[in-house]
């Protein structure tokens, strides 16, 4: 019998680097494709908690409102991926072999995002996230845009409250006439005393799209 071959340590450490696609499960290529597939009413698909593989979760939010029109799709991806990030960002689905499921239910005037993570990284007590105000977040007293974010252009949104196996949630309506989204830059909301503190709004969202 041969010997085994020396343990290298420093292979331990080394990392390997694979096709985004190879994380794609058979038979659901279609959830990945951009474009209009089959008819759905749920969706639910789990990601290996690696910042590496957003590409393929904007992809999967992208074809799951391939339906709607683009501004749809686009705001719906845009905040779809602020629950993915959150979920890699401070919970254990970013720990080695864990993993974060995103659920979109497509209802009749709307879709509903699930994010169901494995539960926060450093203890906490039972209770519901709070989202941070885009003002506190310019002055640096606050952290966390991307609930800021879906706290203003969501219709509505929450979480289960267990730290232990969080799940957070958004609705966005199809109809977007009166979102915030459409009124970003209008004179209306330049009013910092508007809804939501307009100008701030515009400020974070330029800086979400352009990381």
């Amino acid at each position: 019998m041969r010997p085994a071959p020396p343990f290298s340590p420093e292979l331990a450490h080394r990392e390997v680097v694979a096709p985004v696609a190879s994380f794609i499960k058979p038979f659901h290529s279609h959830y990945f494709s951009r474009t209009v597939g089959p008819p759905y009413r749920k969706r639910q698909y789990s990601f290996a908690g690696l910042p590496g593989l957003m590409p393929l979760v904007r992809a999967f939010l992208d074809t799951s409102a391939a339906e709607r029109c683009e501004e749809y799709q686009f705001l719906f991806t845009l905040l779809g991926s602020e629950l993915a990030n959150n979920a890699i960002a401070h919970s254990r689905s970013s720990e080695r072999g864990s993993t974060y499921t995103l659920t979109v239910d497509r209802g009749a005037k709307g879709m509903t995002l699930i994010c169901r993570d494995q539960g926060s990284r450093l203890p906490q007590e039972k209770g519901t996230f709070t989202a941070a105000t885009f003002a506190d977040i310019e002055a640096g007293t606050a952290t966390g845009r991307g609930l800021a974010l879906i706290d203003a252009l969501a219709d509505r949104w929450g979480d289960n409250g267990d730290p232990k196996f969080r799940q957070v949630w958004f609705f966005l309506a199809y109809d977007l006439t009166d979102n915030p989204w459409n009124q970003i830059g209008t004179e209306d909301l330049q009013n910092p005393e508007g809804p939501g503190n307009a100008r701030n709004t515009e400020n974070i969202l330029k800086n979400e799209v352009e990381c």
